[in-house]
């Protein structure tokens, strides 16, 4: 690029929203400024690409946004994006809007998006945001936190009303590919079970543990299961209270609540700091990468390593789960 042409700076968001995407926003519009980049806003993520849905960003389209929930950008999945002809269209209107590069920011299917770019000649940064936390590359994402937190108190209220009748409550957790919240939920509230994908459990198992919470005189007894668990939620419900093991079961889907929210300060702080660093990398030519939380360092995870692994759930954390639920 001639150096004294000014850089201009592609932005979108995509897949499922996670807290934090707005500081990440604003973290990476505003230092673009700060570099005397320009920046274009790609709105409903890759099928706004490819629909060109771009719109100019300045300092003052992103105040007040720091706090917010979701993404202004917005953020909508695109069938046509896999297709070679999408890729080809969404190309075509970057080359047209005079676009240098772009920061991604999204899930594990974004950055397969992204690195697709990459492989046909895009400049592409991309930042974890997922509240599973399965994106490979990165010890955190965007929106972990908040999720957790989040978890956390829905089951802190759910426990109050469960010791007060003397119930068994199934409490499921978003992860349809991790089993990330749930076991961490599980620690964090100190539920008699955790049950994820990663770890096939019997119906007896989940049985003997509700009724070793009886049987040891325990008001109530929780149970925090991901949604990609091997069990169906209400179902597992029912069949516990078919085997009369003294608890009754009742069952909270906390769904998309986990999605919401103002975003934690740790999300906040990791948004700004990914944000900063994609920008930076973009403007250097470290491209076809991904920005990733490794200890408390940043550190630059190439693309084809995060689209071709896979993380799971921490399962030193699912022992510690079952030692502290005893």
């Amino acid at each position: 690029m001639d150096a004294m042409r000014q850089y201009t700076l592609g932005l979108l968001t995509s897949g499922g929203d996670a807290p934090g995407m707005n500081s990440c926003i604003r973290a990476v519009v505003r230092a673009g400024i700060t570099n005397n980049a320009r920046v274009i806003g790609i709105h409903n993520g890759f099928e706004g690409l490819i629909n060109g849905e771009f719109q100019v960003m300045g300092p003052r389209d992103v105040g007040g946004i720091l706090q917010r929930g979701g993404t202004i950008l917005q953020t909508r999945r695109s069938e046509r994006f896999k297709d070679p002809r999408g890729q080809r269209e969404a190309i075509r209107h970057i080359n047209e809007a005079g676009m240098d590069g772009l920061v991604i920011i999204g899930g594990e299917g974004t950055m397969k998006g992204a690195h697709a770019l990459a492989k046909l000649g895009i400049n592409v940064v991309g930042i974890p945001a997922s509240i599973d936390n399965d994106i490979w590359g990165s010890n955190m994402a965007i929106g972990v936190d908040t999720a957790m937190n989040t978890i956390m108190e829905a089951v802190d209220k759910l426990r109050d009303t469960a010791s007060s009748h003397g119930r068994a409550f199934l409490i499921e957790t978003m992860g349809r590919g991790s089993g990330y919240l749930a076991v961490m939920a599980g620690i964090v509230c100190g539920a008699e079970m955790v049950l994820v994908q990663e770890v096939t459990v019997t119906l007896q198992e989940v049985a003997d543990a509700i009724e070793d919470s009886y049987r040891r005189g325990k008001t109530h007894a929780i149970l925090i299961i991901a949604e990609g668990a091997n069990f169906r939620t209400t179902e597992l419900a029912k069949a516990i209270d078919e085997m009369d093991i003294g608890f009754k079961t009742r069952v909270t889907i906390l769904g998309h609540i986990q999605r919401g929210g103002s975003p934690t300060a740790f999300d906040r702080l990791l948004a700004a700091r990914m944000g900063v660093k994609a920008v930076e990398c973009l403007l250097e030519g470290k491209v076809d990468i991904m920005i990733g939380l490794q200890g408390r360092g940043i550190e630059l995870v190439p693309l084809e390593e995060v689209t071709t692994n896979k993380q799971q759930a921490n399962e030193e954390y699912y022992k510690m789960a079952r030692v502290l639920a005893r």
